[in-house]
């Protein structure tokens, strides 16, 4: 198991010359010649990474998988923690194994986009009204969506410690690299008030609640701010804003004192494809974290309540 892995690392690691360096290729090489089970450890990484030894490459499909790895390796052992590194996906597999994982990004999505090509549930035409529960089903059944869920739902597993930012990304992957019919089925899906096991699919679904909820829950305003300050959710909140509350952008742009003036009746919602695809690429960022606008003083309310409207209402695509 990982675990037992983990510690014949410790093992090997508490035994190495307190003259630590922070190459990770040299703190590779020292555990493989260590001859003390250390290597059986690095079988488990590269497997995990799928590296292959004769070919000398990585095709890290699951990155998130190989990331996760090396993120437990580094919190669990100092001294990679120079090997590991948040800036995108494939950071921390080329720190920690360098050249030797030459990885083309764009092999990786045209990789997913054909293993998704040959999958049954891609092929279904998108219909409303699914419950999550049936959509679920579906996915577990098809293997190529399967492979993807459960990648994802090992990042967001509840029964260990959340890490909201890897549990976002991870949903961020999700979403990204399936069929927007697909996309649309999970995204949308719903169910009737007292079916619990529906509700748990719906939960699993969208990261809730690793993903979504943070305690004490955010206000809506704070949301929209911290947003703004994030490039990539500035990006899609953008996108989104325009794809799907045209009107609003039209008419106040960015000005919060304009915003004040509308109504929720006043804000006409496109709804149309490109406003869905708008609104499912906001998965995995701040925007789908669950906020409030109890609280704030009344002068802020409305403001709130208009942005929460626009977030997590979804009269938008009833």
């Amino acid at each position: 198991s990982l675990y037992s892995v983990f510690t014949v690392l410790f093992i090997y690691f508490t035994s190495i010359s307190t003259a630590q360096t922070t190459d990770c290729l040299h703190l590779r090489e020292q555990c493989i010649n260590a001859a003390n089970g250390c290597e059986s450890v690095w079988n488990v990484i590269e497997d995990v990474c799928n590296i292959s030894v004769l070919g000398n490459r990585c095709k890290a499909e699951d990155t998130i998988g190989c990331n996760r790895i090396i993120q437990v390796l580094a919190d669990e052992y100092p001294e990679f923690k120079n090997c590991v590194c948040t800036t995108e996906d494939f950071c921390s597999i080329m720190t920690l194994l360098g050249k030797q994982c030459g990885i083309n990004k764009d092999n990786i999505s045209t990789e997913t986009k054909l293993q998704w090509s040959l999958s049954a549930l891609s092929k279904q035409a998108y219909t409303a009204n699914r419950t999550c529960l049936d959509v679920n089903k579906e996915c577990v059944e098809d293997e190529v969506c399967n492979k993807q869920l459960s990648m994802y739902l090992k990042v967001c597993s509840v029964n260990k410690k959340c890490n909201m930012e890897e549990c976002q990304a991870a949903i961020r992957f999700f979403y990204q690299n399936m069929p927007f019919e697909v996309a649309q089925m999970m995204t949308f899906c719903d169910c009737i008030q007292r079916d619990e096991s529906c509700h748990r699919a719906k939960e699993l679904l969208h990261g809730k609640p690793c993903a979504v909820t943070a305690v004490p829950p955010p206000s809506c305003l704070n949301v929209i701010h911290m947003c703004e300050e994030d490039e990539l959710c500035r990006k899609k909140y953008t996108t989104f804003r325009s794809k799907c509350w045209r009107h609003v952008t039209k008419k106040c742009y960015d000005d919060e004192a304009c915003l004040e003036t509308l109504i929720k009746d006043d804000m006409p919602c496109s709804a149309n494809a490109d406003c869905k695809a708008a609104y499912i690429s906001n998965w995995g960022t701040m925007l789908r974290v669950e906020c409030t606008c109890q609280n704030l003083p009344p002068v802020e309310r409305s403001l709130c309540e208009l942005f929460h409207h626009m977030l997590h209402s979804k009269s938008c695509f009833s």
